[in-house]
């Protein structure tokens, strides 16, 4: 076993509702163009009510863009064009001799097929198309991915509600430390469906308006959708592809405080393990820490214990940090691996992303978010928070090589 050896990220690849690929993001976080806003994809009857952030194409030009069928779930469709983009981001076009995986992540599988089938077979049992729901469970849609990317040797599928993505990561980068495999596809993908929309809502934890992260006067999450996928490698396959990574993963950790079905512990229990974990294994201090991607949905429940756990940590030096939910929503299952391209861009350009619309400091905090695009910052380490139901918590350290 290598569990010594380093795990390189050599290509990313994006899809979410402020851009269609890498160079689109970057310029609407530097804009400050946030992709919220009245549905326009998806039919509900809170179209009017609840904004939320959509990938701005619809079925048809996604499968154009995957190369796939039209009928293919929308989650799988976002999930292999961003898969596609990492891998010819990182310039890796063949990867045959590379024991290769897909890690791949998502909360809700082919639920909007299912959707479009239930609609016709309640009225009528004799109605409706089978293959929209042969897709219904999460792996399926992993599967179609494989085999869109061409990969064979190992593939699986995380779904840990909104910590997802982070430990589809983590976990191909123990798979290669501990040399079971050369290269990994890792992240995730989630679209938006009328299932999810509605299970948030009765929470009552939606905001009717765009959402405003670490804010004292948040009122709750915006629903996203898209995907988010990083190639992971081997040092000895870093070498063989002649591939210029720039960043490491370098630390991770996942850690769960039972709390709580779907609420985080007010005082921060899981978010302080994940974190403190993730450090540890990185061998790093928390001072240097230059960037913090939080969690930050906005909720009233979850910023406070996010800030909480942040505040024991780093208190009384804290470094830049963020939520980039302000932009893109809380994409789920997708949010990891959303966050984690994010997070590697900042590290490669130099980059802070501002929180958008936030105005007043939480009176439990001592700390504020950025509010402001800035470049030509030294960043070295980043630490990305991805916190989900059931108390299931994950942080990942991407450092400059």
């Amino acid at each position: 076993m290598q569990t010594g050896s380093k795990v390189y990220i050599a290509g990313t690849g994006i899809i979410s509702a402020i851009g269609n690929n890498i160079a689109e993001c970057l310029t609407a976080l530097e804009t400050g163009y946030a992709g919220i806003g009245e549905m326009q994809h998806i039919s509900s009857i809170h179209k009017k009510t609840l904004p939320v952030a959509e990938v701005k194409a619809g079925n048809e030009t996604l499968a154009e863009w995957a190369q796939l069928p039209v009928n293919i779930t929308r989650t799988a469709l976002l999930g292999t064009i961003a898969a596609k983009e990492a891998l010819l981001n990182a310039g890796i076009k063949k990867f045959n001799g590379l024991r290769t995986g897909l890690i791949s992540a998502n909360s809700v599988g082919g639920m909007d097929k299912t959707e479009d089938f239930y609609a016709l077979f309640s009225k009528d049992h004799t109605a409706g198309r089978l293959r929209n729901v042969v897709n219904h469970e999460c792996g399926s849609v992993t599967k179609i991915m494989a085999d869109a990317l061409g990969i064979k040797d190992f593939i699986t599928t995380i779904s840990t509600a909104c910590s997802s993505s982070a430990n589809a990561i983590f976990f191909g980068a123990r798979l290669i430390k501990n040399n079971r495999l050369d290269m990994v596809v890792a992240g995730g993908t989630d679209a938006l469906t009328r299932f999810t929309l509605n299970g948030f809502n009765s929470l009552m934890i939606l905001d009717n308006e765009a959402c405003k992260p670490f804010d004292e006067n948040r009122k709750g999450l915006n629903l996203g959708e898209g995907a988010g996928y990083i190639v992971l490698l081997s040092e000895k396959a870093a070498e063989e592809l002649n591939v210029q990574p720039v960043c490491t993963l370098s630390g991770y950790c996942n850690a769960n405080d039972a709390y709580h079905q779907t609420a985080s512990s007010p005082s921060g229990t899981g978010s302080f393990l994940a974190m403190k974990g993730a450090l540890q294994k990185s061998g790093l201090r928390p001072s240097d820490i230059d960037y913090i991607n939080l969690h930050g949905t906005g909720t009233k429940n979850n910023d406070v214990s996010e800030g909480t756990a942040i505040k024991e940590i780093f208190d009384p030096h804290y470094p830049k940090m963020s939520s980039t939910k302000s932009f893109t929503g809380h994409t789920l299952g997708a949010s990891g691996g959303i966050e984690a391209v994010f997070s590697m861009l900042a590290i490669q350009h130099g980059f802070i992303y501002p929180n958008l619309r936030f105005t007043t400091q939480m009176k439990e905090l001592p700390f504020a978010p950025e509010t402001k695009f800035a470049k030509g910052f030294k960043v070295n380490h980043v630490l990305s928070n991805s916190f989900g139901f059931g108390g299931n918590c994950s942080s990942l350290i991407f450092s400059k090589i």
